[in-house]
Formats: C-alpha cells, sequence, structure tokens
C-alpha cells in the first residue's frame, strides 16, 4: 500500500470534483486538516471513511487503494489491495500495542518512584503500591514483547519482573542507610518501649527512641544485634555517638565553628543553645534555652550533662572548665575531676580517642542509673 500515492489520488480526485478540501471534510464529517494529512501522506484515512470517501470522489475501495484508476487486471489489484490493507492493518495494531507497551511500563515505574516517596517508610502502603507498579510495568513489556516466540517472552518478562524486584530493594537500602528510615520491604516487625525492629530479609533495622527528637536507627548488616542487645541511648546515636562527633576531635577549644558543631552534635542542642569561650581561663559555656525540670524525665538531663562534660573534655583537649546555664539553674564540672573520679576516663582517651571503650565505659553506662546518679551529684556542681 503506497500511502504517498493514495494521498495524491485523494486530492485528484478532490480537484476533479470541483472539491475544497474544507468542503470534502464537511460532506465527510471531519476536519479540513485530516483532508491534508491524507493528501500529504501524513497518515490515511479511518477504514469506516473509505465508502463515504469513495462515495464522494466517484471512485472505488479498490482504486482508493490502488491509489490509481483501475481499467484491467481489476481482480488482481483487489486482492493485492486486500493483502495491503491486512498488512497495514496489523502494523497499525503493532504500533498501538507498542505505544500502550511504553506507556504502561513508564506508569509502572512512575507508581513506583511516588509510592517510594510518598508514602512514609513504616507504611506497607509504600511497598504494596510499589510492587503493583512493577506488576503494571510488567505487563507493559509483555505487550511490547508480543511477536517474539513464548519461550523467549517468558523469559524476558520473569528477568525483568525479577531485575525490577532487585532494583525497588537497592533503592529502599539507600534510602535506609542515607536517611536511616526503617526499609519499606520487610518480613517481621517487632517492637518494645524503646526499640522498634524490622526484619528485611537481607539486613535488620532498628529504631530507637521512634517518634521522639531523639530518634535513631541503627542498619545491622551482620546480624550483630537482637532486640535485647541493640544500643539504647536517650539521645540521637546517629548524631551524637562516637562516631559522629569523633571528627570534630581537636587540640584548642579557641576554634570556634569546630567547637560549635561539637555542641550541636551533643545532646540537650534539640532545645537550642548559645556558647562563649574564655580564653583566659579555658573556660567553656553552654547556654541552654530550656529549663533543666523540663526535660528531666527518666534522669535524661543528668544523662546528658554526663555524656556531654565528658565527650567535651576527651575531645578538645585544653578545655579545663565547663558550665552549662540552663533557665534558672547552672551546673559546673571541672576537667581534674573527670580525669580523678570518672570510672576508666584514662581508658577512653587511650591513643587520642578509643572508641569501644568510649562506648564501653560512657554511652552503656548511660542506662545503669545507680552509677549516673553517683557520678552526676559527684563531680557536677550545681548552682542557682
Amino acid at each position: 500500500m503506497n500511502q504517498e500515492k493514495i494521498g495524491k489520488f485523494i486530492a485528484a480526485c478532490r480537484k476533479e470534483k470541483n472539491l475544497t478540501q474544507q468542503e470534502l471534510a464537511e460532506k465527510l464529517g471531519v476536519t479540513d486538516k485530516s483532508i491534508g494529512n491524507w493528501e500529504n501522506a501524513r497518515c490515511m484515512p479511518d477504514l469506516s471513511l473509505f465508502k463515504p470517501l469513495c462515495d464522494e470522489l466517484g471512485i472505488t475501495i479498490n482504486e482508493l487503494l490502488s491509489g490509481e484508476r483501475i481499467k484491467e487486471k481489476y481482480q488482481e489489484k483487489f486482492e493485492e489491495n486486500i493483502i495491503n490493507t491486512i498488512d497495514y492493518s496489523t502494523r497499525r495494531i503493532n504500533i498501538i500495542r507498542n505505544n500502550l507497551g511504553i506507556v504502561l511500563v513508564v506508569l509502572g515505574i512512575l507508581i513506583s518512584f511516588v509510592a517510594m516517596t510518598m508514602f512514609r517508610s513504616e507504611s506497607s502502603w509504600g511497598s504494596i503500591y510499589s510492587i503493583f507498579g512493577g506488576i503494571i510495568s510488567l505487563i507493559g513489556i509483555g505487550k511490547l514483547t508480543k511477536k517474539t516466540n513464548r519461550p523467549k517472552r517468558t523469559f524476558i518478562c520473569f528477568g525483568y519482573f525479577i531485575g525490577y524486584i532487585i532494583i525497588l530493594f537497592v533503592v529502599d537500602y539507600i534510602s535506609v542507610v542515607s536517611l536511616r528510615q526503617l526499609p519499606r520491604f520487610c518480613s517481621i516487625k517487632t517492637g518494645n518501649e524503646y526499640v522498634y525492629e524490622c526484619d528485611n530479609p537481607l539486613y535488620k533495622v532498628y529504631r530507637v527512641n521512634s517518634n521522639t527528637l531523639n530518634e535513631y536507627v541503627i542498619v545491622d548488616t551482620k546480624n550483630e544485634y537482637t532486640i535485647d542487645t541493640i544500643p539504647v541511648v536517650p539521645f540521637n546515636r546517629s548524631k551524637s555517638g562516637i562516631d559522629n562527633i569523633i571528627k570534630y576531635k581537636n587540640k584548642y577549644m579557641g576554634n570556634n565553628s569546630n567547637t560549635g558543631n561539637l555542641i550541636n552534635n551533643l545532646p540537650l542542642s534539640e532545645y537550642g543553645y548559645t556558647f562563649e569561650m574564655d580564653p583566659n581561663t579555658l573556660s567553656l559555656t553552654i547556654d541552654y534555652h530550656i529549663t533543666d525540670w523540663y526535660i528531666n524525665e527518666n534522669y535524661y538531663l543528668e544523662k546528658s550533662l554526663v555524656y556531654n562534660s565528658v565527650s567535651i573534655f576527651a575531645l578538645i583537649d585544653n578545655v579545663q572548665n565547663l558550665k552549662f546555664n540552663f533557665s534558672g539553674k547552672t551546673y559546673e564540672v571541672v576537667r581534674t575531676d573527670i580525669e580523678k573520679n570518672y570510672p576508666n576516663y584514662n581508658e577512653i582517651i587511650k591513643n587520642g580517642i578509643n572508641k569501644d571503650n568510649f562506648n564501653k565505659y560512657l554511652e552503656n553506662k548511660l542506662n545503669d542509673i545507680e552509677f549516673i546518679d553517683s557520678f552526676f551529684n559527684s563531680i557536677i556542681k550545681k548552682e542557682i
């Protein structure tokens, strides 16, 4: 079927009938733009318009499909046109099917993307809609591979879906590690008062202090922890733990930026603060924008001040005195008292900072209320 030849034939027949494109369009109930597209071989008339068009132009459908007047070998031309018409229809169907397949593939990917970004990680809807998007996309692949043989088509579709699921898991893992959130694809979810555990087939994730200012997430890829052994501290461990704050270790507190960053990552900073340094007495004063009694649930004030004091003295070598100001009360601590009386302090600062000892002798001690109470009352001086 020569589409260009047919277009020129339609134009010639129209002109023989002294019809403009607009007049022919009105007779057929289409736009003059459609007539122009036919005549310029941009597209063919719809099959439903073949007979009305031929009637208006005074030709047969066979002549229309031939793109010329037929005077002899009519039967041969007829059969040829039938074959060409079937071939043309098949190509159109394939184009429509392929376009639909592409639309479904893209739509499925968009559904998965929106589900991964719109729903909170702990919501099951995120994983449900992500997989649903994968199924929609798979249907699109099925349409795109319609013409291939069954074994090959099955292999392509199966491989695509497995690859799609793997990509979803990889993206989810990247989100877990970078954004410190629970995975969307989990097999089991359990929890207690402080810890929310999520078991992914490949790793475990623990969320501690859930839905508080000090929430943090631990990704356990080596299966090191259980819900009973996971490190539980009252502050945001990802922010305030030694793995993060060790980068602020400095010999001198005179580095305002370094000192400010350290304070900003320690507990109590979430309530707002200002600080000042006295180079003459080597004193550091931190003014917190909150009253001490307001944040003292479950010994949070005492735990934070013990942790902050030991951390600052261990990480900034020349600080000699610390003062923590709250609305109405001030707490002071001196380096010499920490060095003499804090158990295993020398083990913490061994070879600069020993992370394991830091966690063992400071972080792990925060849940020992008897230890915190004893050390706080003997070392940290309180003023009104």
